[in-house]
């Protein structure tokens, strides 16, 4: 477990909202930031489990040279392929197709999905086009007792060909970019056993490991399954649990998605909007038993190579 220590003078963090959230002033990322800076930053996103700050002007390697601070990266994504000499980049481009309107963890379907996620605002349409960030810790201790119970000796089927790809469909209509982003997402198809719940390997804390990827329940009827996961995925997004922010040009956002689910809001009709999104390396998920998460189908060794 880690101790909860205070940031530097010049660093303030301030919270948003009861259970989630805080934005974090004087650290500019972009610079040689201070080891004292960084410890500042993981210390709040322990907190607070996602943070923000304001006016971070990026550059692809600058956005990974701050992210290396906070751990080895990933691939920019298991399936979706990255631009050119940015092997640690995701593009979050509306004019591409990416649309992440369905709660979810990032990327649950691997058996290591990533500690942490960094996204820079790039493009963001003059209204519309905001992100929900949710506690899972929170959620989980705001459980009844039996289903907490319950919830610890579940384990769960997480897969990229599930809820969250539907949405490509909802939205997708006549737009081609939204259909060609929905083939390529799937163009591999990953399955994972994930324990309900998780230990965070840092904090000692409970937490759902639930999400848009979650596709049925060990054991269980697919109906029975649907059931369940509804039923636990309600906690999680009940507006107590939430933060909700809005984004301006350069800002830049970090949650902890060990602790987490997010949402982002599909109300900017054909207006652009566009993030950049590098990921921190994460472990094998531990469940209350001590059990590890199982890969069962599609080889993600590829996408952990970073550093």
């Amino acid at each position: 477990m880690t101790q909860t220590l205070e940031p530097p003078a010049n660093i303030t963090v301030t919270r948003l909202a009861g259970n989630i959230g805080a934005l974090v002033s004087g650290v500019d990322t972009g610079t040689a930031v201070t080891d004292d800076a960084v410890q500042a930053v993981r210390q709040a996103l322990l907190d607070h489990k996602v943070v923000f700050l304001r006016d971070q002007h990026l550059d692809y390697a600058s956005q990974v040279a701050f992210a290396q601070r906070l751990g080895d990266l990933t691939r920019g994504h298991p399936t979706i392929s990255s631009p050119d000499d940015k092997p640690f980049l995701e593009e979050i481009d509306s004019a591409k197709g990416t649309r992440a309107n369905q709660w979810h963890t990032d990327v649950t379907f691997v058996q290591r999905p990533p500690a942490f996620t960094l996204l820079h605002g790039i493009i963001i349409p003059p209204v519309g086009g905001d992100t929900i960030w949710a506690n899972t810790v929170t959620a989980y201790a705001s459980m009844p007792g039996q289903l907490r119970d319950l919830a610890d000796r579940l384990r769960i089927v997480h897969s990229n060909a599930t809820d969250y790809a539907a949405v490509f469909d909802r939205d997708s209509g006549t737009d081609s970019s939204v259909a060609a982003h929905r083939a390529e997402f799937l163009s591999t198809i990953f399955e994972t056993e994930h324990p309900a719940v998780r230990v965070h390997p840092e904090t000692g804390e409970r937490s759902l490991l639930l999400g848009g990827f979650a596709r049925s329940v060990v054991g269980f009827s697919p109906q029975a399954s649907r059931d369940l996961i509804r039923i636990m995925q309600e906690y999680v997004t009940t507006p107590e649990q939430t933060v909700r922010w809005q984004w301006r040009v350069d800002d830049l956002a970090i949650w902890d998605n060990r602790a987490t689910q997010h949402y982002a809001i599909f109300d900017y009709g054909s207006q652009r909007r566009r993030g950049e999104r590098v990921t921190v390396s994460g472990p094998v998920p531990v469940g209350v038993d001590g059990r590890e998460s199982v890969a069962l189908r599609g080889d993600a060794s590829q996408y952990y190579v970073g550093g």
